[in-house]
C-alpha cells in the first residue's frame, strides 16, 4: 500500500492539475445514474455565481460539471464498476470496507 493506503492499482488524480474530461463525467454518470450526486453544491464558484436558482434538472448539473473542477464533489473513487463519491462518514466507511476486501 502507498502512503494513502490505496492499493497500487488505484491512481490518485489531482484534478486541479489534470482536469477531468467530459468522457470521465460520462463514465461517472453511468456508474451513479445522477449528475447531481457528482456535483458539489458547496463549491465556492457555484455559490458565488448564484447558479443554484438556474438548476432545473439533473441534466443542468451535468452541463455545469465540465466547466469548473470545483463543481465535482470530491473525493471520487472509481474501481471497476464501483464508485464512491464524497467524504461523508457513510461513504468513508463504505470505502474502507471496500478496500479491505481487495
Amino acid at each position: 500500500m502507498n502512503s494513502w493506503d490505496l492499493p497500487d492499482a488505484i491512481t490518485l488524480v489531482d484534478i486541479k492539475k489534470e482536469m477531468y474530461s467530459e468522457e470521465d463525467v460520462s463514465v461517472m454518470y453511468a456508474l451513479t445514474g445522477s449528475y447531481e450526486q457528482l456535483f458539489s453544491k458547496r463549491s465556492q464558484n457555484f455559490v458565488a455565481q448564484g447558479l443554484k436558482n438556474s438548476i432545473k434538472s439533473d441534466a443542468d448539473y451535468g452541463a455545469l460539471l465540465p466547466q469548473d473542477y470545483t463543481f465535482l464533489k470530491r473525493p471520487i473513487l472509481v474501481y471497476d464498476e464501483n464508485i464512491f463519491v464524497g467524504n461523508d462518514a457513510k461513504t468513508a466507511a463504505e470505502v474502507q470496507s471496500f478496500l479491505e476486501k481487495l
